[in-house]
């Protein structure tokens, strides 16, 4: 091992961290992440970094602004401890979705998010599918940018039957992810023209492909709302689907998102714990943590990630 291996959690997702620490075989290091009286963040390392390889984990799940900012002090806390390298392992990476400037005057919150990151003294950021590739771009840092398409792979191979099935994307921009998803499981594809009025507002046109009598699969990086999902979902159905699944890395499950899915004619949306749920009958969530753990692993000890998705 180049380094002694140390892995630190904020408490956006501890359930998560306990099960990637238990995947590597290592404790949680020790760490008191708090608030001051007036909600400032007070965060003490609680063991020795000096030299050593330290992962952080932390989903920017809600709210948002608390856990980056979580992320960020206990980064410069560990940087300052002398820490050898700092990962910052960002399981689901927020502010994502404003990645360029569609129109007059608004920011690209996905660069500023990478820039705060590494100036804080991330050395190396892990994630889980990002809303778009080019994030990556985005940092002067290396980024390992993970898909939860093997953990989706191995669920479908499984548990469902694919004789009948097409794997579908809910939009133009989610075609490649869909393209990958249909290889590995030797499925024809099928892209539903979506387009926006407005932010979290989705108006589905038409299906493009053949889904009359097949079992529709639809594979997204996040589930906001559930607006593009619940009516995708009815114009599969309309042009003769037999059932509908899902498959999304991020459970966002803003607003209304659990009763729009509940009452919807959806089968079942699949999910990874990038983001943690409650109990909702029509959803299923799998563990990402040993995909995370076995790219923890290899990064620590300098063994290609990518042979992880081959």
């Amino acid at each position: 091992m180049p380094w002694n291996l140390q892995i630190f959690t904020g408490n956006a997702n501890v359930a998560l961290s306990e099960k990637i620490s238990e995947y590597i075989g290592i404790p949680l290091g020790k760490a008191f992440v708090g608030r001051f009286s007036d909600g400032e963040i007070n965060v003490q390392i609680l063991e020795s970094v000096r030299g050593n390889d330290v992962f952080v984990i932390q989903p920017l799940l809600p709210p948002v602004n608390e856990n980056l900012m979580e992320l960020l002090v206990m980064i410069d806390a560990l940087k300052r401890a002398s820490a050898g390298r700092i990962t910052a392992v960002v399981p689901y990476y927020a502010y994502a979705r404003q990645d360029r400037k569609v129109q007059p005057r608004v920011p690209i919150t996905a660069k500023l998010v990478a820039n705060i990151i590494t100036v804080a003294g991330a050395d190396r950021v892990l994630t889980v599918d990002l809303h778009a590739g080019q994030i990556q771009g985005f940092f002067d840092i290396p980024v390992d940018n993970l898909m939860a398409l093997p953990v989706f792979v191995e669920y479908a191979s499984k548990n469902m039957d694919l004789g009948r099935a097409v794997v579908v994307s809910p939009d133009a921009g989610g075609v490649e992810r869909a393209r990958r998803l249909a290889k590995k499981l030797d499925l024809p594809l099928a892209v539903i023209d979506k387009r926006r009025s407005a932010p979290n507002v989705a108006e589905v046109m038409h299906v493009v492909g053949d889904v009359r009598d097949r079992v529709a699969i639809i594979i997204d990086d996040i589930i906001d709302t559930a607006g593009t999902l619940v009516k995708a979902t009815s114009a599969l159905l309309e042009k003769g689907a037999v059932s509908v699944y899902a498959f999304a890395t991020h459970p966002v499950f803003s607003g209304p998102a659990k009763d729009r899915i509940e009452k919807s004619d959806i089968t079942k949306v699949i999910v990874t714990d990038t983001i943690p749920v409650g109990k909702i009958d029509k959803v299923e969530v799998l563990t990402i943590a040993p995909l995370i753990g076995e790219a923890i692993k290899r990064i620590h000890i300098n063994e290609s990630v990518s042979v992880l998705f081959e």
